[in-house]
């Protein structure tokens, strides 16, 4: 007994630290990220991007599946920033990828998400198909399934039409890096000031 719980012990850490390998800093790119329009998790209709994103100081999409380790070990600290800021300007949706409708509900209540969830796709099988997929590659997401993949859009600078919604947009190819994220967040939101350009960075 003692060694069946070393050995489950040791794979838990092992697979904990394995869900931190692939943190990536908040990065801005010059692309076309398109516009879409999702069925809602609930089952209430669907949600367009560019209209949910109207009026928002700061709008965070997350794309994530439900069974993957690095979306696991980030959505904590997701609902935690929609609890803490959402009354400040924090617009959080997630996109489901990758899994069933049923799987993703389940995700959803086993980690009380509460803010926005839509899907995408329910077919593993159809990951190279998806627009999720073409768009993170070509912004140098190298990941297999590149979840979770996060963009951040602020409604002044979006298209007002089209199938383009932002052209320049600030995205993160991996979990987020805690301190930095929440920093960049309350910046946005007018909650914090930014260093000058010219001030020292030290090292972490």
């Amino acid at each position: 007994m003692k060694l069946f719980t070393a050995i489950f012990l040791t794979l838990a850490f092992a697979f904990s630290a394995f869900a931190q390998n692939e943190q990536a800093p908040i990065t801005k790119k010059e692309f076309g990220y398109k516009d879409w329009t999702y069925k809602n998790l609930n089952g209430d209709g669907e949600t367009n991007l560019r209209k949910f994103s109207q009026g928002k100081k700061l709008v965070m999409v997350v794309h994530w599946a439900p069974w993957c380790p690095n979306w696991r070990h980030d959505v904590q600290f997701v609902r935690d920033l929609h609890q803490k800021y959402g009354d400040e300007g924090l617009s959080i949706i997630g996109v489901g990828e990758y899994d069933s409708v049923a799987k993703m509900k389940a995700h959803a209540e086993q980690y009380k998400l509460e803010f926005p969830l839509v899907y995408s796709g329910s077919v593993p099988a159809d990951r190279e198909k998806s627009v999720h997929y073409d768009q993170r590659r070509a912004n140098g997401d190298t990941r297999r399934w590149g979840t979770p993949w996060y963009i951040f859009l602020e409604s002044t600078t979006l298209t007002k039409e089209g199938e383009t919604l932002a052209n320049s947009v600030d995205l993160v190819n991996g979990e987020l890096i805690k301190g930095d994220a929440e920093k960049y967040i309350r910046i946005k939101l007018g909650l914090e000031k930014a260093a000058p350009a010219n001030a020292e960075i030290s090292a972490p």
